[in-house]
């Protein structure tokens, strides 16, 4: 049995593959190594996984967000060895995930806007080129939090239109010091901004939010896509909700800067099983 991992800070999206290739699906908790220790990961693993798994498991393959280091890696890959002894257990990025499931073995750049951003030139086979994802505080342009920090900001400027303002006060009860608390003093502040993003798309038909997601996917555009080698003769592939659930203003920007944006997809789950589909079958 094979067990494929794509894992962000919000949810983890499991696929299955028994021994006659049938596929089923799990959803749990988010799993980032990079803020959670052993404990919690083997935590989730061991509440939300364990139970929903029948045959003993072959092989895994953990995609995250945080696994870009060593370390990181490890702490997956112990859990997992704990749990799961005897199993091969391949951990790496989100952003290799992102790279098989929307190029297969083609050449191209794959980009994630979800929760956080990052990119990377892809040559078929491995990552090539990466412009440095920075995260939420100092980069993340265009992702989830980027727009839910943007949103804040104006709103407790009050630099946002009356009508988005008073829709604000009625749906989410703001104050500067509830927002300040939730970023700067409790767990996870890039998953609570990010959850303006529902708000922000519910409302893009006003102006003043349409042109901050247009500007945010800009600047995506110019700190990443723009950097890599020849980046306009790439077809350019995105992963994740923000690019799922914004496209027409994604593809509106890629049109405006003469870049070639092809498949656009909420997750890359299904493109990773295809993929791990085939490399079984060879």
């Amino acid at each position: 049995m094979i067990l494929i991992a794509d894992s962000g800070s919000t949810k983890t999206e499991w696929r299955v593959i028994d021994g006659d290739g049938n596929v089923s699906q799990i959803r749990t908790s988010g799993i980032n190594p990079y803020y959670q220790e052993e404990n919690a990961i083997a935590g989730i693993l061991e509440a939300e996984l364990d139970d929903h798994l029948g045959l003993p498991v072959e092989k895994v393959f953990f995609y995250g967000a945080g696994c870009s280091t060593q370390e990181s890696r490890d702490k997956v890959a112990n859990c997992f060895a704990t749990l799961m002894p005897g199993a091969e257990c391949e951990v790496s990025t989100d952003m290799l995930a992102a790279a098989r499931s929307l190029c297969g073995h083609q050449p191209g750049i794959a980009c994630i806007l979800g929760t956080g951003s990052n990119s990377c030139l892809y040559d078929g086979v491995s990552i090539v080129e990466n412009v440095p994802s920075l995260g939420y505080i100092l980069g993340d342009e265009g992702s989830g939090s980027y727009l839910g920090n943007r949103l804040l900001g104006h709103f407790i400027r009050k630099e946002l239109p009356t009508a988005i303002l008073a829709k604000m006060d009625k749906r989410f009860e703001l104050s500067r010091p509830v927002i300040l608390e939730n970023v700067y003093q409790k767990p996870a502040p890039a998953r609570y901004m990010a959850g303006f993003s529902k708000f922000i798309f519910q409302n893009i038909s006003d102006p003043f939010l349409y042109k901050m997601v247009y500007d945010g996917f800009m600047l995506f555009f110019e700190k990443n896509i723009m950097k890599y080698t020849d980046y306009k003769k790439e077809q350019v592939h995105f992963t994740g909700s923000v690019a799922f659930y914004y496209t027409n203003i994604l593809r509106k920007v890629a049109a405006d800067l003469g870049i070639n944006v092809k498949h656009i997809v909420e997750g890359p789950i299904a493109g990773l099983t295809l993929y791990h589909q085939k490399q079984l079958n060879k």
